[in-house]
């Protein structure tokens, strides 16, 4: 059984892109609805435009390439040593594209969010649009995002929140992306809250949730 204490959430974000994720958890910061503090933003690369993102916003922002590392296991035990200087209470992926492993310390610590309904449409080669593709090829009605405790496995660990979307007819994978990103905005930083306000336990796959 897992518990988060109640107490300031600390959270190190992980991106590579464009950092749209660690945006809204800024503007979620920024309204008074999200309860948590960023002492760090670790990026893959140095090209992201989240690392200008991440200045705007005030938040120290290093990057730690994978090519830099002769295995997976050192490029994550390099991030996974940064999130313990800064005393980091979760490590919060937020389009972050690199396959990294997580160690005993941080079980139960790690959050990931993708764009379905897990257990459906995810998984190995399942991100992105090929996500989108793969639900309009089959025929889905819903979609939606979850947010999960990451392990490691492809989109494995306990969900900790779903969110459905409706699929429409004339739907393209861009029409569709959009409407689960809008979920997405939503159910990221509302997982992130309860995990601040500590009404999130663990036990086994199951997340369970206590009333406020």
């Amino acid at each position: 059984m897992t518990a988060f204490p109640l107490k300031p959430l600390r959270i190190i974000v992980l991106i590579s892109g464009g950092g749209t994720t660690l945006r809204n958890f800024v503007r979620h910061i920024d309204a008074g609805r999200l309860d948590v503090e960023i002492p760090l933003v670790v990026c893959s690369s140095a090209k992201a435009g989240g690392i200008t993102l991440a200045a705007e916003a005030g938040v120290p922002c290093e990057v730690i390439r994978r090519k830099t590392f002769a295995s997976r296991e050192a490029f994550s035990d390099a991030i996974f040593a940064r999130a313990r200087e800064v005393d980091a209470d979760l490590v919060v992926m937020g389009g972050f594209l690199k396959l990294i492993t997580i160690p005993d310390d941080f079980h139960n610590r790690v959050t990931n969010i993708h764009p379905a309904l897990i257990p459906a449409f995810c998984g190995d080669g399942m991100y992105g649009h090929l996500v989108h593709e793969a639900v309009l090829e089959y025929g889905a009605k819903i979609s939606g995002c979850t947010v999960h405790f990451a392990d490691n496995q492809y989109d494995h660990g306990p969900v900790i929140l779903q969110k459905s979307v409706p699929v429409h007819d004339d739907d393209t994978p861009e029409t569709l992306a959009a409407r689960v990103f809008e979920a997405e905005c939503e159910a990221y930083p509302a997982a992130l809250q309860l995990i601040a306000k500590g009404r999130v336990r663990v036990e086994g796959r199951l997340v369970r949730v206590s009333p406020e």
